[in-house]
């Protein structure tokens, strides 16, 4: 018997989770959007945020093994893992509001950053400009959990307290809340 984990994923702050693109010359980096032009996480960055968690838990605690470990998230070039990291979006009934009231321009904004040098100057060239996400809330699900490795993966998505890129400078600040009722 597997189990479904529900989980929300509610913003503090700003964030951003990359599309690896840019809009020319106005910003360096976008946020990656779907169809519609609204933001996701990308299962694969919750499931690696997750994995990391659960590996930082069992080095403190004996509750999950190396080969379950293993088991659930799989091995570089070798296997997936049992289980599957669903994106984390926006609740349906809000996308749909967004998207019939062309809203989605009001969910990202801009933040400019620099590097100084040791002097206190401006490094020339160094002005760089990301598209944020306004704080919000997003859901998402792990499907196919074993029962023995439910209580690590509920504790890892609760051990993440940042996602996302520029973590350690503000942005992506986040609480992680383990719905109920995934039950499969």
């Amino acid at each position: 018997m597997s189990k479904t984990i529900k989980y929300k994923v509610e913003f503090l702050t700003d964030w951003h989770c990359g599309s690896g693109l840019s809009s020319g010359a106005d910003l360096d980096l976008l946020v990656i959007k779907d169809k519609d032009r609204l933001p996701f996480i990308p299962g694969k960055t919750i499931k690696g945020l997750v994995r990391e968690a659960v590996e930082e838990i069992a080095n403190y605690e004996a509750k999950i093994t190396t080969e379950q470990i293993l088991a659930t998230f799989g091995e570089a070039g070798k296997s997936q893992g049992c289980c599957f990291f669903s994106n984390a979006a926006l609740k349906e009934d809000l996308q749909k509001a967004i998207v019939s009231n062309k809203l989605q321009e009001h969910l990202y904004r801009s933040v400019a950053s620099t590097a100084i040098d040791d002097s206190g100057i401006t490094i020339e060239h160094s002005l760089r400009k990301m598209e944020v996400v306004i704080p919000c809330e997003l859901k998402g699900e792990i499907l196919d959990v074993p029962n023995d490795v439910v209580e690590a993966l509920e504790k890892g998505l609760k051990f993440i307290k940042r996602l996302g890129q520029n973590r350690n400078r503000g942005l992506g600040r986040c609480i992680i809340v383990i719905e109920k009722g995934g039950d499969k």
